[in-house]
């Protein structure tokens, strides 16, 4: 089978041209990942039985702590790995095109949010900046980057200069985005409270052991409260995918048109559940073409009729790695 075009992923218009593109993606990647075409296979899954989108087995997310999970010999141009606890295996996805990364989350971006050079794009992202190969300080500083702003850029513990660089830009009327982890904009909002008027706070969920855990609706009201704003927008994304979810402040997230979210029964993980019953997340990424577009993670959700979702925690004995997440 002959490698999929990928611009016609990234001009999906509708449903019809979704399902066309989803088992066009399923068949080249059950020819061509062995990992994936050995699950397949061990469920009785062939490209001659899968009709249906919903037929489509979901590979679990733990296949990337053991396995390289590639669709594509071609050598790979970046290694993202999961953040992972102390002692634990951590994932590793091997992303043969970078340029498709940067096509899926810059066109994301752009749907939900306008062009990035309209914005300072600020980063408080300090778990992620002291380790390597994350996926999400990849994208950011390609957004900062892009941004063509003087002032974006990545703050570690100069909450002090943050502080002053925030209310000095959100004065002057600047279109500003704040995107952090959870734990780093608490932290920030304890020592500087503030009452900003035209940013973004944007979280990117994750206390990374630093403090404990909350539901998101806790976590967002503390950080409206701390900066002054009436609500928080939140990114879903990881490191085993390509493209990204996001909120625009009432914790219910909205995909590209090449993404989309499958909720599985956690008795039965091979049956999907109906809008609105909570059950694991299933997470088409169809950018996701070289390695595995369809992956079952260990996030628990809802999703509904218009293709928005939430999250609402994780299986129990699952790893907290870096994914949006507020345990419940």
């Amino acid at each position: 089978m002959e490698a999929i075009n990928i611009s016609d992923i990234f001009n999906i218009q509708n449903q019809s041209d979704f399902d066309t593109a989803a088992l066009e993606v399923f068949r080249f990647q059950h020819q061509h990942n062995l990992v994936y075409q050995e699950f397949c296979l061990h469920l009785g899954k062939t490209t001659s039985n899968v009709k249906e989108v919903d037929q489509i087995p979901f590979l679990p997310i733990e296949f990337f702590k053991s396995k390289t999970i590639v669709s594509d010999k071609s050598k790979a141009q970046a290694l993202f790995t999961s953040s992972g606890t102390t002692g634990a295996s951590i994932s590793a996805h091997h992303v043969t095109d970078l340029s498709i990364y940067q096509e899926s989350y810059l066109s994301c971006f752009e749907r939900f949010y306008g062009s990035v050079s309209d914005y300072c794009v600020l980063a408080l992202l300090p778990s992620y900046l002291e380790r390597q190969g994350s996926s999400l300080i990849y994208m950011v500083d390609d957004l900062i980057q892009r941004s063509n702003h003087t002032d974006s850029g990545f703050y570690l513990d100069e909450f002090e200069s943050l502080k002053n660089k925030l209310i000095k830009l959100d004065a002057e009327g600047n279109k500003i985005l704040l995107i952090g982890v959870s734990f780093a904009l608490l932290d920030f909002v304890e020592k500087h409270p503030l009452k900003l008027k035209n940013t973004i706070i944007m979280e990117t969920g994750g206390m990374k052991g630093r403090r404990k855990e909350v539901i998101r609706a806790e976590l967002h009201q503390t950080l409206e409260s701390g900066f002054g704003v009436d609500k928080i927008h939140s990114e879903y994304g990881m490191t085993e995918l390509l493209s990204q979810g996001y909120s625009m402040g009432n914790g219910i997230f909205k995909t590209p048109a090449w993404m989309q979210i499958r909720i599985r029964d956690t008795e039965d993980p091979l049956s999907i559940q109906p809008y609105g019953k909570t059950g694991g997340l299933n997470v088409i990424d169809l950018a996701n073409i070289n390695s595995c577009s369809f992956i079952a993670t260990q996030d628990l959700g809802k999703s509904y009729a218009d293709g928005s979702f939430e999250i609402l925690g994780r299986f129990d004995h699952s790893d907290v790695r870096g994914c949006n997440l507020m345990v419940l």
